[in-house]
């Protein structure tokens, strides 16, 4: 069990280093320009991949201009994950927008207004 757990991390942490190195050198897309991979988590039979990405906009039209050029990128993305990992299937691969570093950027917007009406 300790085996598999592990070859699952092991895959989701290649799977993050070379999709931002492709993001990076392959695909042309200005849409996903400014993407940065926060984690990916892969499923114990290691046919699905949910990649998590954050942008620095928080304006809703780019957050949807991404995700579709994501979702565009994603054949091409999967093809060139297929060339780099040495794993017998390619997972299908899904993106997700992060919501935890919003969600974390929003408590300390709320702490800093508690300690300005404490002065």
């Amino acid at each position: 069990m300790v085996n598999k757990r592990y070859r699952v991390d092991r895959l989701a942490g290649e799977i993050q280093r070379e999709v931002d190195d492709i993001l990076l050198k392959r695909v042309r897309d200005p849409r996903v320009q400014g993407v940065t991979i926060t984690g990916v988590d892969v499923t114990g039979d290691l046919q699905q991949a949910t990649i998590y990405y954050t942008i620095l906009s928080d304006k809703a039209s780019d957050g949807e201009k991404t995700q579709a050029g994501l979702d565009k990128a994603t054949g091409l993305i999967r093809s060139e994950l297929g060339a780099r990992l040495n794993i017998f299937k390619t997972p299908e691969i899904k993106f997700e927008r992060d919501k935890s570093i919003a969600y974390g950027s929003r408590i300390d917007q709320l702490i800093n207004q508690l300690h300005q009406q404490e002065k």
